[in-house]
């Protein structure tokens, strides 16, 4: 099952299917009880919802560890390197694959912090309790950061946004881009609901910084943690 869901956000019907055999997808009537053990009981998976306005599907499923979620991810495939005495190829897998490890990786921990922040009364919002993002059934568009008054289902959105944890700053494409799929979101208000950003190396000098309601950097989430 831990394999099926890898390093990755899976549906139901993804983890069916990879985690069948030849004769065809898992039944939904073994895989539901397990997933539900595994989520609700062990909490060894964490299940996410798009949270907006109105309910939404699908759910994905994550291995809620994310060190584990780093094993899956690579260095599992990087141990055999190593085992096979090909430390270099190993080091180049790493190099390959972090970077779109790390910004898949970082977005629980960005919600969970603004979440926290929001509910120690330190962002504007002090309405919002929960943190969260938004999808459809197509994936297109997909909205990193969703703040709201309750989960799943909201009674309304305060802030919607996006994550950007890579080397280069959030730009003017990245703008247009959340701006586009913002206004997707169920309950999302443009005269009334705040753009927030949160991004590894902070807004390029060509994007005006009023443009955005709220940038969150390393710096914030760090500090969300404190007294």
């Amino acid at each position: 099952m831990l394999e099926a869901i890898g390093a990755g956000d899976r549906t139901h019907a993804d983890i069916a299917a990879t985690a069948g055999s030849r004769d065809g997808a898992l039944p939904s009537g073994t895989l539901s009880p397990l997933l539900r053990k595994l989520t609700a009981e062990k909490r060894v998976l964490a299940l996410d919802e798009p949270l907006s306005a109105r309910p939404g599907k699908p759910g994905l499923y994550r291995v809620a560890d994310s060190n584990l979620r780093l094993y899956l991810g690579m260095l599992r495939a990087v141990q055999e390197q190593a085992r096979r005495g090909r430390p270099d190829a190993g080091f180049r897998l790493v190099e390959r694959r972090w970077s779109a490890w790390r910004g898949r990786a970082v977005e629980p921990l960005i919600r969970q912090s603004l979440e926290l922040a929001a509910l120690s009364g330190r962002l504007p919002w002090p309405e919002v309790e929960a943190v969260g993002g938004w999808w459809n059934r197509r994936f297109d568009p997909e909205v990193d950061l969703v703040g709201a008054d309750r989960a799943p289902v909201a009674g309304r959105i305060f802030f919607a946004g996006s994550i950007k944890w890579l080397a280069s700053p959030f730009d003017t494409h990245d703008l247009a881009t959340v701006r586009r799929s913002v206004v997707q979101v169920p309950g999302y208000d443009p005269a009334a609901t705040a753009l927030v950003v949160a991004s590894l190396t902070g807004l390029a000098p060509d994007t005006d910084p009023h443009s955005v309601d709220l940038m969150w950097t390393p710096r914030d989430i760090t500090d969300s943690w404190r007294p």
